[in-house]
């Protein structure tokens, strides 16, 4: 029977998608173009890095959006503006995400931090 090459991603690959996701959370590249990108297959890149991070990938990119989120807020950014800096596609989008993650939506958090 002919040897079949295993394809897998390991932790150095889940460690390179996220920095790859972290470079380019404005645009990011579908699991199947950054798995290509990477050189291995969706399932293995999409296994490793939930491994590695626990989470998949387009998850930990949501939460690293609302994180870059918070900091721009807190920086004086308006919300909207926040929203489409870090890759949401417009305020309500940010809204939903941040809500859920922080408990409260940006508007109310940037009030708060700002006083």
């Amino acid at each position: 029977v002919p040897g079949r090459a295993v394809r897998s991603a390991g932790a150095e690959r889940a460690v390179r998608a996220r920095e790859v996701l972290e470079g380019r959370m404005a645009d990011p590249p579908t699991l199947a173009g950054l798995a290509a990108e990477l050189g291995t297959s969706s399932f293995a890149l999409l296994r490793a890095f939930k491994d590695v991070y626990g989470m998949p990938p387009h998850r930990w990119l949501t939460d690293a959006r609302v994180r870059a989120a918070r900091r721009l807020l807190d920086g004086g950014t308006a919300p909207a503006e926040a929203a489409v800096a870090v890759g949401f596609t417009d305020q309500p989008h940010l809204n939903r995400h941040f809500s859920r993650i922080v408990g409260v939506p940006p508007g109310a958090y940037q009030r708060e931090r700002l006083r």
